[in-house]
């Protein structure tokens, strides 16, 4: 990239034009009123308001580019936009009074010709200087992107190379030393603006958690909200409390957005490490599945209450064998089985309380009662008996995780 400040240019000392003002002594003033900011940047454009005043010549293709470049100088040394242009109007109102042109004036229309002739110049030398910042900071965006897009990848899948993702983290602010845990966004249908969803997450989630060790990005079709952990206390086990209702913040963040509803989110436990990283998304996208086939009253899971289904979906021929042999009669009644295990199910999640249960099914307790006895009938297990509580429970839950009856049950032999 070429230096804005060529050494040797007209900037460098007296202008050329009439032994007149020092543009050095300009561009160094300037300088100081924008804060410091490096008087190089402001390349040959004090010549060209020289000139300009003079001649009321405009600055040509080559030198608006020379300011471009100026600008995209600024933008990868992280000098602000506006003190960069503080820094070209700082110098063109100081050097407007050095103007030989001016100074030298016999009326006041030349002051007038000069004055147009220079704002032409300070106009388009300050679009020039924000388009080359602005496409400098487009390029430096897309890239820092890339990478952190790279980067997420390489932690969810746990990069074998510790020590390399532990260097690239450290700019986004990653301490991998820490524990952190995963937590995922799956919305119900195909959402075209996944790059809007994810703006308006990222602000939500710094917002609540901080910028440091969090980081938000699309993956695979979902949203991935990386957060910091940590450890439960004695007594106590770690997860949904030690993320600050992770879940339910993405959840509500996300449902704002018009024509995105409903998503479903998981959230994994918090582990230490780089590999922690890794277990913690295993654990939200194996929640997320688990998730919707649970079919989760406020779509929201968290790893840590789906453990038993995780281990009862650990020996599907268990499972399977105990569903065939507890629950396969309740496809001989009439209406079929579907509405015998959703009283079950409801019966159970309701703590047994059959009044509570007909809320839930907006059933009258009755047909509650009789369903319940259709069970036992057909089963021989009798839901209100707590001896038969748990196999009933246990035979129900694999039914919802595993689709029967309305698909097969898997042979595995």
């Amino acid at each position: 990239m070429a230096d804005p400040g060529r050494a040797g240019g007209r900037r460098g000392g007296r202008s050329s034009r009439c032994g007149g003002p020092d543009l050095a002594a300009v561009a160094s003033a300037a300088s100081r009123d924008a804060d410091g900011v490096p008087a190089e940047l402001l390349g040959d454009f004090l010549s060209h308001l020289v000139e300009a005043a003079g001649s009321g010549r405009r600055m040509d293709r080559a030198a608006l580019d020379a300011v471009g470049v100026s600008g995209r100088c600024a933008a990868e040394q992280g000098v602000p936009l506006g003190r960069t242009v503080e820094l070209y109007v700082s110098a063109a109102w100081r050097m407007w009074r050095r103007l030989p042109s001016v100074a030298e004036a016999r009326d006041a229309e030349q002051v007038r010709v000069a004055g147009e002739a220079v704002l032409r110049v300070v106009n388009d030398g300050l679009a020039a200087l924000a388009d080359g910042y602005l496409a400098a900071r487009r390029t430096m965006v897309r890239r820092e992107e890339a990478l952190r897009r790279e980067l997420i990848d390489d932690l969810l899948r746990g990069d074998p190379d510790v020590a390399g993702i532990v260097q690239r983290a450290e700019p986004f602010g990653l301490d991998l030393a820490r524990p952190h845990q995963v937590a995922l966004a799956l919305p119900a249908r195909r959402l075209a603006e996944i790059v809007a969803a994810t703006g308006r997450l990222e602000r939500v989630i710094l917002d609540r958690f901080g910028d440091r060790d969090v980081l938000v990005a699309a993956k695979d079709g979902m949203l991935a909200v990386l957060v910091p952990g940590s450890a439960a206390p004695p007594g106590r086990r770690a997860g949904r409390h030690d993320a600050g209702e992770l879940g339910h913040v993405m959840r509500d963040a996300l449902r704002a957005i018009p024509g995105g509803e409903p998503w479903r989110v998981a959230v994994g436990r918090p582990y230490p490490g780089a590999f922690g990283i890794a277990r913690s998304y295993e654990e939200a996208r194996e929640a997320l599945d688990l998730g919707g086939k649970l079919d989760l009253p406020d779509n929201v899971a968290y790893a840590e209450d789906l453990l038993v289904y995780r281990m009862l979906l650990r020996d599907q021929a268990a499972i399977a064998d105990l569903i065939e042999g507890v629950l396969t009669p309740l496809t001989t009644a009439r209406g079929g089985a579907d509405p015998l295990l959703a009283t079950v199910e409801a019966y159970f999640a309701s703590g047994g309380v059959a009044t509570h249960t007909a809320r839930r099914l907006h059933l009258s307790v009755r047909a509650v009662t009789y369903r319940l006895n259709r069970v036992r009938a057909l089963t021989g297990y009798d839901p209100t008996n707590p001896a038969d509580w748990f196999t009933l429970h246990a035979a129900v839950l694999g039914a919802r995780l595993l689709g029967w009856p309305h698909r097969e049950l898997p042979r595995i032999s």
